[in-house]
Formats: structure tokens, sequence, C-alpha cells
């Protein structure tokens, strides 16, 4: 059985994750965790989709960060304008047999747009012949002019100097759609922050809206003499001949060179509604198609119309430009959520976590921070602060019922540290409890703990929500004065 999985089910997947991620009957946070040492601390080894990976990581989550509508982005992977390259101009039907100057098979692998410096993006209508591009292009205007190179760009959308800084990488650049057809047919809006938000949709006064408004769906932007023919009549030029097709009002001209060839062929009425579009034979003087079939002195010239995507170039660049990426930025500033990150040590893991509730209860996190760790609050006198990483117990020598921990931060001037619980040597997990005195693994005394309220618990209920992101690396280290800007890549 011949079958595909297509472009728009990845789209669809992405729009759904999206909608999932940012609808009030959901949250995301993302976090950070595992500030010990890997085995190897400078290979840090693949996350593994397994159950026990799972439940490792949710041992070793630390803190928590909310993601907001704002922190979400569809995404399209980066291809900057460089002069001198050679870009695929968009074509409807890329394939095996029809294949990309680059030599691509489908449109969504093949150059056929690019983003400048400026942070515009723009798609290529015209590649002049497969020719390299040296001209950048820079108008953000509806009409499509043709640069000195030959190159025709369609103006796409610009990416804001805000989302720039949030969603912008080396690899990958946000995408979006205003919503502005919808919005004028006054579709409905779901809400889905896809970027198809219907007649909630508002004129933002950007380039893009003007963009979006203006595209007309089937309408005939692009034709191309792929072979010239015979038999037609020498060096004439017609006009008004009816482009053929399910759409309709578009109207073409014709040249023939002096050989009867169709030297060219241009659009002088785009019509719409077209997803299939030719000219008859017919409809060119001179050509006689009973003497072709007699004889085979005609020949047909082959003239490709190339077809826009839904709605029109410019109508919905997620789609248009295959948005299957999504962006999550989680922006970790200082010490955050006054204190909820430490900042005295340093983080291996990051991921996100979908639906995860606070601690004690089936409610979903709301708070803007959370914490995945416990607190031990110590008496007075004669403590002494452990440093961070250190393993913690409630006994100079570990035994089956002794407690362990792992210290993932201190505070010295209020005789708190912060850790996760940690298996001792016979494997079990032991709470600690008021009035411990806490030893390290070499057994120093770090003094007494509080004989009330010594134990504060983490602010979400372990292993609650799904994570559904997870990436190890090399040790991330932070500092107070210091800012972590995090940016999630999902491809669907």
């Amino acid at each position: 059985m011949a079958a595909i999985i297509t472009e728009k089910f990845r789209l669809n997947n992405a729009k759904q994750f999206v909608e999932d991620i940012t609808q009030s009957s959901s949250v995301a946070y993302s976090f950070i965790g595992r500030g010990h040492a890997w085995t190897d601390d400078s290979t840090p080894p693949t996350p593994v989709d397994s159950p026990n990976d799972e439940f490792d990581a949710y041992r070793n989550m630390v803190a928590l960060k909310k993601i907001s509508t704002s922190d979400i982005s569809h995404a399209i992977v980066r291809r900057d304008w460089t002069s001198g390259t050679t870009y695929d101009e968009y074509r409807h039907n890329y394939a095996s047999g029809n294949t990309a100057n680059s030599g691509a098979t489908t449109l969504w692998d093949s150059l056929f747009y690019v983003v400048t410096d400026d942070y515009n993006v723009y798609k290529c209508l015209n590649n002049d012949g497969n020719t390299a591009s040296t001209v950048k292009p820079d108008h953000t205007t509806l009409a499509t002019p043709t640069e000195s190179d030959g190159y025709q760009w369609k103006f796409m959308y610009s990416i804001s100097a805000s989302d720039v800084i949030k969603f912008v990488t080396n690899d990958f650049i946000p995408v979006k759609t205003l919503g502005a057809q919808l919005a004028v047919a006054g579709g409905v809006d779901t809400g889905s922050q896809d970027g198809r938000l219907g007649d909630a949709a508002t004129d933002d006064g950007s380039a893009q809206w003007d963009v979006e408004n203006g595209a007309v769906d089937g309408a005939l932007q692009r034709v191309r003499v792929k072979s010239a023919g015979s038999g037609y009549t020498a060096s004439t030029t017609t006009t008004n001949i009816t482009i053929r097709g399910d759409g309709s009002s578009g109207v073409a001209t014709v040249v023939t060179n002096g050989s009867g060839g169709v030297s060219s062929v241009s659009i002088t009425t785009a019509g719409s509604g077209y997803t299939t579009a030719f000219i008859a034979n017919e409809d060119i003087p001179g050509f006689d198609n009973a003497d072709q079939a007699a004889d085979g002195t005609n020949s047909s010239a082959n003239i490709e119309f190339i077809i826009q995507p839904k709605g029109g170039h410019g109508a919905d660049a997620i789609e248009e430009l295959g948005g299957n990426y999504v962006i999550l930025n989680s922006r970790l500033e200082y010490s955050e959520g006054s204190g909820d990150f430490p900042t005295d040590n340093d983080f291996r893991q990051i991921g996100v976590v979908v639906n995860p509730t606070d601690q004690g209860g089936n409610t979903l996190c709301s708070a803007t921070t959370r914490t995945a760790y416990k607190k031990m609050t110590f008496q007075a006198s004669g403590f002494s602060a452990p440093t961070v990483d250190t393993i913690i117990r409630n006994a100079s020598t570990e035994v089956v019922g002794t407690a362990v921990g792992i210290v993932v931060s201190v505070d010295s001037t209020n005789r708190v540290i912060s850790y996760l619980p940690y298996p001792n040597e016979s494997g079990n997990f032991v709470a600690f409890a008021n009035s411990n005195t806490i030893y390290s693994s070499t057994s120093t005394n770090h003094g007494t703990l509080a004989s009330s309220s010594a134990i504060t618990a983490e602010e979400v209920q372990r292993h609650s929500g799904d994570i559904i992101y997870l990436e190890n690396r090399q040790a991330v280290s932070r500092a107070s004065d210091q800012i972590e800007d995090i940016k999630l890549i999902v491809e669907m």
C-alpha cells in the first residue's frame, strides 16, 4: 500500500500542540534539574523515551516556570539570504520526477524562502532561470518587483524585535499568521493561538496584515514555458487568451518565435480560484490538432502555470512555509520567584511538563514558578553549611532506615538547605524529620534541624503531569546576576 503522512498532518499536530498548551484548561511548565554531575559530565547521556527516564527526571527536577501564551510560537527552519546563492522558486508540484534546482523533491525541503538581516521573510516566486541571487530583497509591500538580478520575492512578514529576542535561534525563526482573511470573512474564533484567530483578529497596522488581506485565492502569478513546441504561427503576439481550468477570469498573452514555437507567456489578468490552469493549443494561432495527429509535424508547447497555495501567497504564513516546528521560550531571570530557582548551583537537565499539580492535591499549578525540592531548617546552634551537590543523611553511619538527600541550594543566613530526596544504600527513600542531626557523607555534623516545622515540602506534586520534552546537557552554571534564555524546539 502506497501512503504518506502529509505536511498538513504535521502542521495540524503543531497547531494542536500550541492550542493545548495555551488554552485555559491546560498548563505547561519548563523545568530545570540535575545539579549533580553525570557519570561522564562531558558527555551527557541521550534521554530514552521510557518510564524509567521519566521517573528519573521527576526525581531530579528542581524548579519549574510557567509557559505563557507569549512564550510559544510556530517556527520554521532558518534560511538566511546570502548573496551568490541560487534559491529555489516556489512551485506547487515538486516531486521525484520534478525536482527543485537544489535537488529537493518536495516544496518543504526546497530553498524557497529566506530571512534577511532585517528580519524580513520572503518567498521566492522567480529565480530567473536558476541563477544566483545577488540583490537582497527589502520591500515590505504587496507588490513583487523584479530585482535587478531577475529574482521576484514575495514579502511574507517581519519578525518583531521582541520575537527576535524570544524565538530566533541559529537554526530556527518564528512564524505566525494574523488571521486577516478569516477576520474579514467572519471566521470563528477558536482562541487557539495558532495564528488563525478568525473574527477575533484585528488589524495591527503591520505590513503582514496587508499581505494577508491582499492575498487572492487561486490567482495566477507565475507561468513558465518548459518547451516551445512547434507548428504555431511564427512571430506573433496573441493577447486576450483565456486561461482555462477550474478558476475564472484568467487571461494571458502568448508570443511565438520565428520558428513557430512559443517563446513566452505572460499573465495579463490573474483571475482567481485556480487549482489547475492551462492554455489550449487551439487558442494559439496556427496550431492544427488534426495535423499533429496525422503526421506529427506539430508538437504542443509545455506551458506550466504555478498554482498558489490555498488563500494565495501570503494568506497563511504558518501553512505556506511549513511551520510544523514549535519554539518554547523560558527566560530564567536571576533567582526567579523569590528564590525558587537557585543561583548557587548548576543544572544539566531541561524539559517541559504539561499539567503538573500543586503539592497535596489535584489542582493544576497556576503560579508563575514552582519548586520541586524540599527544604530543611536548622537550629541556630551548631549549624555549618554543606556545599551544593553534597549527599546528606540523618545518621553518621548509613543503615536501612537512614534518610538521604542531595543538596540543591544553601541559604546560610537563614540556615535553610534545599534538597532532593535520594536513595540510601539499600535503595530506600526515607523522609527526614524534625530534630534530626544532619551529616554529610564524610560524617561531618552540619547541625540539628528545628524541633518543629523543620521540613518544607516541594510546591509541585512530584510525578504529576506529563513530561513531553526532555534534554540532557552539560552543566549550565547559574549566578545571582545572570539570566538564562532557554529556547526549546519541538518538531512535529
